[in-house]
Order: C-alpha cells, then structure tokens, then sequence
C-alpha cells in the first residue's frame, strides 16, 4: 500500500474505529522521505499536482550560507553533519534536513572579509604568525585608509573569530533539501551559537 496522509483509519477522538466507506485517493497520496546524504551533487525532479515540480536532492555537497550580521553570502562546501536535534542517527548517516547543524569551508567568507576590512581572519596571534612570511599585496593609499574606517567600526563575535582559525564555521540549512533540491541556510551567531556550543561539548563527553 502507498503512503497515505487520510485520517479515514485513525481512531476517533474517544477511542472508537471508524467504518472505512471509501478508497485512497490520489489527492491525498504522500511519497518517501528523499533522506538528503552528503556527497556528489544529485538532485531527481518530482512532477506534482497541478504540473508543480518538486526537486528531490538525494546527494548534496556545497549551498548558498549567508553570513548575516555581514550581509554577505557565498556559495560554499558542505564539510560535515555535527547536530541534528531529532536523532544522532542522522549525524552519523551525515543525513541532511532543514535545520541541520552543518560545519562548512570558511575560506569563502575569510577571502571576502580580508578584500573588505583588510583583515585575514585565519591568522595565527603570537609567535607563529612571526615565523610565517608575509605576503604583502599592493594597495592604494585610498583602499586602505577606506579598509582602515571600515575596521574601527567593525567589532566581530569571539566566538566565529575562533572558528575561523580552524577554517570551518559551524551553519543551519534552512531550506528543504527533499522539496527545493538545495542546501541553503546561515551561519550561526549570538545566543544560537552558543546554545549549539553547549549541545556539541554535551555530545563529546557522552
């Protein structure tokens, strides 16, 4: 029998069986859950009532993650499934659903931030930034005094300030991968950063 989202066979509300008096109708018909897994791009088109077209992503590797208190988003890769607060079962499959705790590549991001404030995020503070060769790129007088101004008024969290160091930034998806055939979401900050933090150290010492 195929999947169904009828409520004929549930009970009523004070515990009685209903007398089934018609069949399954294609209107109310459900599908399999597409179960999104990280890997090689494929994504299936599903031709829904009324011509609609839904896209099933079966194996997804990079999205679209905004960087919102810096307005600016880049197309990046998906690395890694850390959370997923329904079951750890879907961590350790690496099953990709809406608001799926993610790690992916900050280079994107670390490029984008050191051509706008003139800062490279990933660089490492005392003795071992001293050991590594500058690369000095030729800037006009205009550029940084604009990168410098732009600095002074900038303050970046602590907490995404570190995660760069290690060149992965832990994002949500907010999109449906099973509906829109896309991994898409945000990165995370403030208090939801935190919470996922605490969530993620929990984990480790189980």
């Amino acid at each position: 029998m195929g999947i169904s989202r009828d409520s004929r066979h549930k009970h009523r509300k004070t515990g009685g069986r209903r007398n089934i008096h018609q069949k399954k109708r294609k209107y109310e018909m459900g599908r399999p859950a597409a179960m999104t897994k990280l890997g090689a791009q494929r994504v299936r088109p599903v031709r829904c009532r009324g011509g609609n077209m839904k896209y099933r992503a079966l194996r997804l590797d990079s999205g679209n993650y905004a960087w919102g208190s810096e307005n600016c988003a880049k197309k990046v890769r998906i690395l890694d499934v850390v959370y997923n607060a329904t079951s750890n079962e879907l961590v350790r499959t690496k099953t990709l659903l809406k608001n799926t705790i993610v790690q992916i590549d900050a280079q994107p991001f670390k490029q984008w931030y050191l051509k706008k404030y003139g800062v490279d995020l990933g660089k490492k503070k005392g003795k071992a930034a001293k050991d590594e060769p500058a690369e000095v790129e030729k800037k006009s007088r205009h550029v940084i005094f604009k990168q410098k101004y732009r600095e002074s008024k900038q303050k970046l969290e602590p907490g995404i300030e570190e995660q760069f160091q290690s060149g992965r930034i832990l994002a949500a998806i907010s999109s449906r991968p099973g509906q829109s055939g896309r991994a898409d979401g945000y990165i995370l900050e403030g208090d939801e950063l935190t919470f996922y933090k605490r969530k993620l150290e929990k984990k480790k010492k189980t």
